[in-house]
């Protein structure tokens, strides 16, 4: 409670304070610190908190899907732009738009859901913090990626100064981050490498590549949005065909106690 306390009212001041940028990151690296550090000084020095792993496994979901509701809005965002009161109404260009951004948002709550974390976390409650801190750079990727389908809407109105490539640029980008961040949680989580998993992390780069080498070949924005949006899919498939067995086996291992901490 304190350091939190603490944190906040620093934020508070920085916010309304008048310094140079230097003096700005300094002081933000400084309550960063002391935001993040508190809980985990609380919790290792001072006895810890009991916790359910899959109440809290359950939490971090709900921000995970509050989060890519920002995607969802960026979709309405580019639709609306379409086929809005200055756009020019519904077209094989806007159903193909509304189709990559729900399809993008719902493949990116999809592979999230396939990692076991409560199981996992029930077996190896030590990893707790790199587990729940890991997760600070997924919600911004998710967000981001929200904002580079509204990012697209300026570019269907004309309202941005950015081409196709770079406009692209700003999805690819968090959905690259999102995707392969979710592959670096669970190693870490469950302290194990699917060989399978290289296969489907080099899918993944060569269509989001294939994706952006369209934008930069001046092939319709709107294409180039719909071949990234399978990115996160390829992942679905992957787990649904057979990286479901690698789960299965590691809580398995787990709940033997072969490689639980």
């Amino acid at each position: 409670m304190v350091t939190i306390l603490v944190a906040q009212a620093g934020w508070v001041a920085l916010a309304i304070a008048e310094t140079s940028v230097g003096a700005m990151f300094a002081w933000a690296g400084l309550l960063l610190l002391i935001e993040l550090g508190g809980p985990l000084v609380a919790e290792t020095r001072m006895g810890g908190t009991p916790w359910h792993p899959h109440h809290i496994a359950e939490r971090y979901g709900l921000l995970i899907i509050i989060a890519l509701g920002e995607a969802i809005l960026g979709t309405i965002a580019a639709l609306g732009a379409i086929v809005g009161p200055e756009g020019d109404g519904w077209s094989v260009e806007a159903a193909v738009v509304g189709l990559a951004g729900v399809a993008l948002t719902f493949g990116m709550w999809w592979i999230y859901f396939v990692m076991p974390c409560g199981e996992i976390l029930a077996h190896r409650r030590g990893r707790s913090f790199g587990w729940g801190y890991g997760h600070i750079p997924l919600f911004a990727f998710v967000v981001a990626t929200g904002a580079g389908l509204h990012v697209a809407a300026y570019l269907v109105e004309h309202h941005t100064e950015l081409d196709a490539f770079d406009t692209l640029l700003t999805t690819a980008i968090p959905v690259a981050g999102y995707v392969f961040g979710i592959y670096l949680l669970y190693a870490y989580l469950s302290g194990t490498v699917d060989r399978f998993h290289f296969l489907l992390v080099g899918l993944s780069a060569a269509l989001l590549g294939g994706a952006v080498a369209m934008a930069a070949a001046d092939v319709p924005f709107e294409w180039c949005l719909l071949v990234l949006a399978g990115v996160p899919w390829i992942t679905v498939v992957g787990y649904e065909t057979v990286g479901h067995r690698h789960n299965a086996r590691v809580i398995a291992e787990l709940t033997e106690g072969r490689t639980g901490e």
